[in-house]
């Protein structure tokens, strides 16, 4: 079994990339689901807003499910990490 990836590492891959995280802890399907719901609910929140709404406000829901992806990828890559270290 090869040795599980640095944590950290993890958690900058999953803030550079939504899903990279996971995929990178090796849940690829996990990963990709929470990639195709950033682009779900950033075109969801897009379509329901008006335009003088704020970049951040228009995608605002992706964002949220981006962000909710960062920490849960840092904690199964600390948990095989500290597995790993058993």
């Amino acid at each position: 079994m090869p040795k599980p990836l640095n944590p950290y590492l993890v958690l900058l891959l999953a803030i550079l990339l939504p899903g990279g995280g996971h995929v990178a802890v090796g849940e690829a399907r996990r990963g990709l689901a929470f990639a195709l719901f950033v682009v779900l609910f950033s075109f969801l929140t897009y379509l329901t807003t008006t335009p003088e709404t704020s970049f951040l406000g228009r995608h605002a829901g992706g964002l949220f499910i981006w962000a909710m992806s960062i920490p849960d990828a840092y904690r199964r890559a600390r948990l095989r990490f500290a597995m790993a270290a058993n």
